[in-house]
């Protein structure tokens, strides 16, 4: 799968801008049939960034929210000011 097919969309809500800010964390909705390892190597492709951890849920309507740790050398809220996000 191409990862600009996997990594869909970033989140911008209130939470997830504070995850930026507080835990070095970015939110993005994901293609529902990635499966973790596929989404860190295109975020990692796209983003030219190392990713620490992933944590997926299923939101109220159906799509695949991934939250997405960066390792401590990368900064979200750069790669956020850089997405427009911040």
């Amino acid at each position: 799968m191409d990862p600009y097919e996997i990594i869909i969309r970033p989140v911008s809500t209130e939470s997830a801008i504070e995850r930026i800010e507080k835990e070095n964390k970015l939110t993005f909705i994901v293609n529902i049939k990635a499966n973790k390892k596929m989404i860190k190597d295109a975020f990692e492709k796209l983003y030219n960034v190392k990713v620490e951890k992933i944590n997926t849920l299923i939101t109220s309507s159906g799509e695949k929210k991934a939250i997405i740790k960066l390792k401590k050398e990368y900064s979200a809220a750069e790669l956020a000011t850089k997405l427009g996000l911040l």
